[in-house]
Parts: C-alpha cells; sequence; structure tokens
C-alpha cells in the first residue's frame, strides 16, 4: 500500500519523479527506529505543525534541554515542554490534534520528520506516530547554539500582515519551516533552506519561494495541491526572534516564476502573524553548499 496520498502522486506524476518517490517512499515507517530515539534524545529544539480551532495551520518551535523529546517506545513520543500563552498552538493543543513535527541539528546538517497524534499531559504532549522518516542534509545551513535562556521568551501582538521589520528579517533569512495538511488533517512539518533571499518579499501579505530538489516524495507541495492552508515559521538564530505565519498557499507551475535550481515556486498569502522570541540564540550560519544562487 502506498504511503502517498493523492496530492502526494499527482505532484510526482507531474514532475516525473514517482518511480524515484515509490523507492523512496520505503523508509517511511510507523515505528521510531533506534538511531532515530537517540537524535530525538538529543534536540535542544523541535518544530511542529498543528491546525487550530479555528482551522488555520501554524508551525510553532518547542525548546529544552536535550531529553525534553524522548521515545517511549517504539510507536510513542514524549515532549516535556508546552507552548506559552500567546502562541498559537497552544490552544490547538490542549485536545488530540494530528499534527506534524520535525527535529533539526543544524551543526550537523541533519534532521528527522515524525507524523501522527497528540494528546495534551501534564507539562508536556505524548504523541503516537503515524509515519516516521529521515531526510538529507540538504541546503541545510551548519550553525551552533550559543545559548538557551528560558526567561527571554516573549510574545508580542497578533497582526493581520508583515510589518517593514518583518519583510526585512524574511528577505534575510536562510531557513524557514512549513507546516501544511492533506485532505483527511494529516498535518505535515518540514524545512526549507536557502541562501539569504530565496524567501521574496512580494508585498505585507504576500511571499513567495522556490521549491527545489528534494527527496521527490513532495510531502508539502502534496499536501498544498489538495489543501492550501499552511503556516511558516521563520527564525532569526542570532536573536530567538521567530515570526509565525498563516494563510493559503499556491503551487505556481509557470517557468518564468522559477528561481534557478527550482522547479516550481510557492506563492502564500498571509492572513495572520505572531512574533515571538524564544530560548536559543545561535552562531552565524554555514551555508548549504548546495544552495543554488538567489539572483
Amino acid at each position: 500500500m502506498s504511503p502517498f496520498h493523492s496530492g502526494e502522486l499527482a505532484v510526482q506524476r507531474r514532475t516525473g519523479q514517482d518511480r524515484i518517490a515509490e523507492r523512496v517512499g520505503r523508509m517511511i515507517r510507523a515505528e521510531i527506529p533506534a538511531v532515530a530515539a537517540d537524535f530525538l534524545v538529543a534536540q535542544p529544539m523541535i518544530v511542529l505543525g498543528a491546525a487550530d480551532p479555528q482551522g488555520r495551520v501554524w508551525a510553532g518551535q518547542l525548546a529544552g534541554p536535550p531529553g525534553f523529546v524522548r521515545a517511549v517506545d517504539d510507536e510513542t513520543l514524549c515532549v516535556d515542554a508546552e507552548f506559552a500563552p500567546g502562541d498559537p498552538l497552544r490552544a490547538a493543543l490542549r485536545a488530540p490534534a494530528r499534527i506534524g513535527v520535525i527535529a533539526l541539528e543544524p551543526q550537523r546538517r541533519r534532521r528527522m520528520r515524525l507524523n501522527g497524534r497528540s494528546a495534551p499531559v501534564d507539562g508536556g504532549l505524548r504523541i503516537a506516530t503515524d509515519q516516521v522518516y529521515s531526510n538529507c542534509p540538504k541546503y541545510i545551513a551548519r550553525r551552533r547554539i550559543e545559548s538557551y535562556d528560558p526567561s527571554a521568551v516573549r510574545y508580542g501582538s497578533r497582526t493581520a500582515e508583515l510589518d517593514p521589520a518583518q519583510q526585512a528579517a524574511i528577505a534575510a533569512a536562510d531557513t524557514f519551516f512549513v507546516a501544511s495538511a492533506d485532505a483527511a488533517g494529516n498535518v505535515d512539518a518540514s524545512h526549507r533552506g536557502g541562501n539569504p533571499g530565496f524567501v521574496q518579499v512580494l508585498s505585507a501579505t504576500r511571499l513567495r519561494w522556490p521549491d527545489y530538489q528534494g527527496n521527490s516524495m513532495f510531502m508539502t507541495l502534496g499536501n498544498l495541491a489538495v489543501d492550501p492552508r499552511c503556516g511558516l515559521l521563520i527564525p532569526d538564530w542570532s536573536t530567538g526572534t521567530v515570526l509565525q505565519l498563516t494563510g493559503t498557499a499556491e503551487l505556481n507551475w509557470d517557468s518564468g516564476t522559477f528561481a534557478r535550481g527550482s522547479q516550481c515556486s510557492i506563492d502564500f498569502t498571509v492572513t495572520g502573524v505572531v512574533e515571538s522570541r524564544g530560548p536559543l540564540r545561535w552562531g552565524s550560519p554555514e551555508l548549504s553548499p548546495v544552495n543554488p544562487p538567489v539572483e
């Protein structure tokens, strides 16, 4: 039985990568292998995606000392952290929910993704896994943690569009995360990276980014093909500032919009913005050597 839904299959066929996806998709499993459990327990940060009670999709960040995320058995993950008041995912995860999780280790250019069902527990979440798989190191900027200060966490007010400072921060970003959902409400969280400028700010409510060649499974694009709702998390690694955006995305197959090295572009319409500050501070990046140039 294929692990892919109709949207993923349609994008795989459109790009001529369905045979590659069929082969790569064999690595998807419901269980957490020992190597993945060891990877997760060493991480100080994960990014989660989920839909809030109004149906808007958001991506959010949780951080803690290594060990705050751990596998308790081969199909269950425990997270000893909660979203702070003001974070849109706090309300989203007060009840059982479909979620996507990505754990990124920038210092070693490693990442792992899992999708499943979360339930709130005292002080955190319990996640039953449906899909667990790793990704290649492409487009990850290498950087190291400089400090961890939980007292630095701050949340600002919500707005409907990006102010000039936020637009400038996005234009300078080399990394962001995107949460998306399929037609059945199953959520996925993924990483996007590139040289600064790879995300274009078209206006206070419009962004565009290229979809670079990846693992050929097209989980994010496949979701967006059947449900345009999505959420972005854009970190400023040096200050800890995090932008959470929610809105809708459109796949743009017009080759006139393609950036070098991409197979399509994504146009994102912003409908909500939350700016916060997290506890982690990271050092300067070593950009991925496979990043396509930004023209």
